[in-house]
């Protein structure tokens, strides 16, 4: 929680050929698909949250009207990424991010054991729903989107949101509404299609010059790696060619955009794999899919660039990439890269 409020105040190969062929038509014909209408997104996509935190999440997101268990996810993810052991440069503590004077006034007891604990995330996910919940009541009169007024609120604080009826003209405050807001998405389950990305055959298309080029851990295709990559460093390369700029590590990338089934993949989604299919912050792999149920990928030590089957056991989902969905992700310092 990065601000604190009281009441009246603000603070603020032949198969290889075939598989060519395969990409080619693929993603040329994906590049060619008008925007879908998608409808209405609700519920939590599976593994998303993780499996410790799922039905936390889910019986608190529902607190009052104003709040989705996918905003209440967003946020923690975007303070935490899950971890309920971290602490901010600010002394905000816990995978809900309280400042301790915040939590002085606002933390609850959540799971009823007698005491609120900071560091508890049974007591600490609660308190961030109750927290939201205070405020969107506080705000509750202000004109426009709710869900907007009371992310608002909760930068820079409900005061600043009374005073300029809406969302304040901060620059912090709006980036932050749009930032969790779409951040949000990706965190929902898909009750209609996902609109397909406009930029998968640029990313294709790089992806594909790759093949034949020998594994690096770590690597990210730079000169003086001999324009060698390793998994989520290759996807990262591939997007950024079409000006989208996506984290370094895997599990991270997962959270990009929405997540359509397997049975909804286009060219261009990012398939992602895990042992632990419950929780996306356990991803490991990350390859690009091409059609047919093939994915080029950067699969392991010793290994090139090359096309792999999609369908797996360790096969985790999807995310559909966008720009929107890139740019919401928080500025964490890159972890040890995947596969």
């Amino acid at each position: 929680m990065r601000r604190f409020w009281v009441i009246g105040g603000i603070g603020f190969g032949a198969c290889l050929s075939f598989l060519v062929l395969l990409v080619v038509g693929t993603y040329s014909a994906a590049a060619g698909i008008e925007s879908a209408a998608g409808g209405r997104l609700a519920g939590l996509v599976k593994g998303a949250v993780p499996g410790k935190y799922q039905s936390l999440v889910q019986k608190w997101g529902v607190l009052c009207p104003t709040l989705t268990p996918a905003v209440l996810a967003a946020q923690l993810y975007s303070e935490s990424g899950w971890d309920p052991d971290i602490v901010s440069p600010a002394d905000a503590r816990g995978i809900a991010q309280f400042i301790p004077g915040t939590w002085a006034t606002h933390g609850i007891d959540g799971d009823g054991d007698g005491d609120r604990d900071i560091w508890d995330p049974n007591d600490a996910i609660p308190s961030a729903a109750s927290y939201d919940c205070e405020l969107a009541r506080y705000v509750g009169k202000v004109p426009g989107d709710p869900v907007k007024n009371m992310l608002a609120a909760y930068n820079a604080g409900p005061g600043a949101v009374l005073q300029h009826q809406g969302v304040p003209p901060f620059r912090e405050t709006e980036g932050y509404v749009k930032a969790i807001t779409t951040l949000a998405k990706s965190f929902e389950a898909p009750v209609g299609r996902v609109a397909p990305s406009q930029q998968a055959a640029g990313a294709i298309y790089f992806a594909q010059k790759q093949l034949g080029t020998p594994y690096l851990w770590g690597g990210n295709g730079t000169a003086d790696q001999d324009g060698r990559f390793d998994c989520s460093g290759l996807t990262k390369a591939a997007y950024e060619t079409v000006g989208i700029e996506l984290p370094r590590v895997a599990n991270d990338q997962y959270n990009a955009g929405s997540h359509p089934s397997r049975a909804e993949l286009l060219p261009g989604d990012l398939v992602f794999f895990s042992d632990d299919l419950t929780n996306s912050r356990e991803i490991r792999h990350v390859g690009i899919y091409v059609g047919g149920g093939y994915m080029i990928n950067a699969p392991f030590t010793g290994a090139v660039i090359r096309f792999d089957k999609v369908d797996t056991p360790d096969y985790f989902g999807a995310t559909r990439v966008t720009k929107d969905g890139a740019e919401a992700l928080p500025e964490r310092a890159a972890a040890t890269p995947a596969a």
